[in-house]
């Protein structure tokens, strides 16, 4: 019945498509181009993939004793074929790793991930001790009040509320009024000074360690991406400059309304600072009273026009005194801003790579560095364990 009616269906959609008005950034395609792999199969994967991770499980149970280990690991290969009326023929082969670990002992528990193009060399029995030993640590538990707390966000929180940034960078959402980036004379903000720190938020195709397709793969028409932009070539781009916000998501249309350089949407994203930056622990050995958070959940619109944030902590706040972790904290849920959040960030450390927990199976290529807020607000205690 479904290839009787197949016919009508298209008939139907060749007219509609024929009786609709163009769409209001429809133009000529970009320039074509040739990669040199076009001609190539598809890549693949299989367990030897995995050759690294099997044997550290094993030796990551064994040492586990009474604690509980559970996660997830995958590979994947994605091959994107881009062909064009204009000539573009273009091919991309995606590698993702990526490897979930949480270690539970009674009611406490810690969440690492990582992300890399391949898992070769990840020492999963490290790991494992890394987040037991947070466990460890004294293993008392303290209740906090809802309040404001000088937090050290972890490289993988940073990731999750930086990719919320990111994705409401995009200049047709500023110009329409509906993003944290409008503003009332309909101007693009570019140009402000967003943090005091210096900080810059990058992208970069080529980035040796978070390669992403080097031309814009859209199957569709949205703030970020136009689909008659597809094939165009990506390059290096630099969204806030030492703190100053320099470019926001920019389609060919865009663009051309605004009369700012055509920077388009890229599939990884770099944040960092200057090049003393401390590592993590060397944070925490400075922190006379705080908060460490390692996991963020459930982040959920609150206001575009802020960019207000609702949220919740996962696996492990820990409470810092005089440079030392002294105690589990429960959880939290919170409501911040990432614009504010980095606004009133005083302290950015080393950058490493991380993973967004809440979009892991999203977008996985990032590099960030720990961040301290002196003041980030838990408004309330949360139930979940």
């Amino acid at each position: 019945a479904l290839g009787d009616a197949l016919p009508g269906l298209v008939r139907a959609a060749e007219r509609a498509a024929r009786d609709a008005p163009p769409a209001a950034d429809a133009t000529r395609l970009p320039e074509p181009w040739r990669t040199p792999s076009w001609a190539e199969p598809p890549g693949g994967t299989s367990v030897e993939a995995f050759g690294d991770v099997l044997p550290g499980l094993a030796d990551a149970f064994a040492a586990a004793g009474q604690r509980r280990l559970y996660g997830y690991t995958e590979h994947r290969v994605v091959t994107t074929y881009l062909a064009a009326s204009t000539g573009a023929r273009l091919r991309h082969a995606q590698s993702t790793g990526l490897f979930d670990l949480s270690v539970r002992d009674g009611d406490d528990s810690a969440w690492a991930g990582v992300t890399a193009p391949d898992l070769t060399g990840l020492d999963v029995p490290a790991l494992a001790a890394e987040l037991s030993a947070t466990l460890a640590r004294p293993g008392r538990r303290v209740e906090l009040p809802p309040g404001r707390y000088e937090v050290l966000l972890t490289p993988n929180c940073v990731a999750d509320l930086m990719l919320h940034l990111y994705l409401a960078a995009g200049a047709r959402g500023a110009l329409d009024g509906r993003t944290a980036f409008s503003r009332p004379d309909g101007r693009l903000p570019l140009g402000e000074r967003l943090t005091a720190l210096p900080l810059t938020l990058r992208s970069d195709p080529d980035h040796p360690l978070l390669p992403c397709a080097p031309f814009t793969v859209s199957r569709g028409t949205d703030d970020l991406t136009a689909v008659v932009d597809n094939g165009l070539p990506l390059r290096p781009t630099r969204w806030i400059d030492e703190g100053v916000l320099t470019a926001l998501v920019q389609t060919r249309h865009t663009a051309e309304q605004t009369g700012a350089p055509l920077t388009p949407m890229v599939d990884n994203l770099v944040l960092e600072g200057g090049p003393d930056a401390p590592t993590l622990p060397e944070m925490v050995r400075s922190t006379r009273r705080g908060l460490l958070l390692t996991s963020l959940w459930y982040l959920r619109d609150v206001d575009p026009a802020s960019l207000l944030l609702t949220g919740l902590t996962r696996d492990g706040v820990r409470l810092v005194e005089d440079g030392e972790i002294v105690g589990t904290v429960h959880n939290f849920r919170f409501n911040e801003s990432p614009l504010s959040l980095l606004a009133r960030a005083t302290e950015a450390g080393r950058p490493v790579p991380a993973l967004p927990r809440e979009w892991g199976d999203y977008f996985t290529r990032m590099v960030m560095p720990p961040l301290r807020v002196p003041d980030f607000l838990m408004s309330a205690v949360s139930p979940a364990t």
